[in-house]
């Protein structure tokens, strides 16, 4: 089943999550350590993050200039393809405008439509580190609109040269991002949800939303889509706190507000050991609200480690 047919015929909220792939280099064993702890929980699906890879312009020897790729992840399909293939389970791979032109794109839906991969997020992704407007591929997509439009045509048979995608009979499940707290690029959240709204009408079929610290945020949030027609599912994204730098870092990385009483609680703790417990406190007293509200399943963000994870699952689910 795919993640919208999943939500529709779950008898009770999904716990799912989200990977990080480790940096080129290093060894897939990292993401499995991470899923061994989580599996027994039962996850719905488990989501794979997809990053452009980091380019630095540098001086050659003749004086002129050239991008060198200094930090990359591995590709998000072939990880995909190894998770469903040990673990069984279902897996959401990431696809980005960042990097990627429409002919790639559809080449990475040939893949995985292939690998039998038929579950989406698609997101804009970020601009290139050092770079603080995001710009688009020549031949790609400025907008996860587009991204979701282009996918849409892709289920209808409808290629990029205009053939007819003969032979085969794609049905991917798109998912598209959510910020109760507004992209931090957007203007105001009227002109955010607009352009949510557009991703819906394009086809997207469910909502994951950017992580929050406020329930009632998340509570606001799905009430202003409603108003404005939005009425697929909208699944909650919890990150826990997980060490001192969070209070700063998470604000300026992810235009996101950190409730007053909780960071009266984190400048309580002296060591990063204690944040992490108290994230995992704050993310079960989340969750429950959560559940309480009726949420169709709560989306954990891992950043590569799950023993906080764990604690929180065991709890909740």
């Amino acid at each position: 089943m795919t993640v919208i047919e999943k939500i529709k015929n779950a008898k009770k909220p999904l716990f799912t999550f989200e990977l990080l792939p480790p940096l080129k280099g290093q060894n897939i064993s990292e993401i499995f350590d991470v899923i061994d702890k989580l599996i027994e929980f039962n996850p719905a699906y488990i989501n794979i993050t997809y990053h452009q890879k980091e380019v630095v312009m540098k001086k050659r020897s003749d004086g002129l200039m050239e991008k060198v790729v200094v930090r990359k992840r591995p590709g998000t399909v072939a990880i995909a393809a190894a998770i469903k293939n040990k673990y069984k389970v279902s897996v959401v791979p990431h696809l980005i405008c960042g990097g990627f032109t429409k002919d790639a794109l559809e080449d990475a839906l040939i893949d995985l439509q292939f690998l039998g991969i038929n579950d989406l997020l698609v997101l804009r992704g970020d601009p290139p580190k050092g770079s603080r407007m995001f710009i688009p591929e020549d031949g790609g997509h400025s907008h996860t609109s587009e991204l979701v439009e282009q996918i849409a045509n892709f289920n209808k048979g409808e290629l990029i040269s205009g053939k007819p995608n003969e032979g085969m009979k794609p049905n991917f499940c798109v998912g598209v991002a959510g910020y109760p707290e507004k992209h931090l690029e957007a203007p105001n959240m009227q002109f955010d949800l607009e352009k949510l709204k557009l991703k819906v009408d394009n086809g997207a079929q469910y909502i994951v939303t950017q992580m929050f610290f406020d329930t009632q945020k998340y509570i606001d949030f799905v009430k202003m889509c409603r108003e404005i027609g939005i009425n697929v599912p909208i699944i909650p994204g919890i990150k826990p706190i997980s060490s001192l730098n969070d209070i700063n870092l998470l604000p300026q990385i992810f235009s996101i507000d950190i409730p007053s009483d909780l960071v009266v609680e984190i400048n309580k703790c002296t060591t990063n050991n204690q944040v992490r417990q108290l994230g995992v406190e704050w993310a079960i007293k989340q969750s429950n609200e959560l559940l309480k509200f009726g949420v169709p399943g709560i989306h954990y963000y891992s950043l590569g480690q799950s023993d906080n994870i764990k604690k929180i699952a065991k709890a909740i689910f």
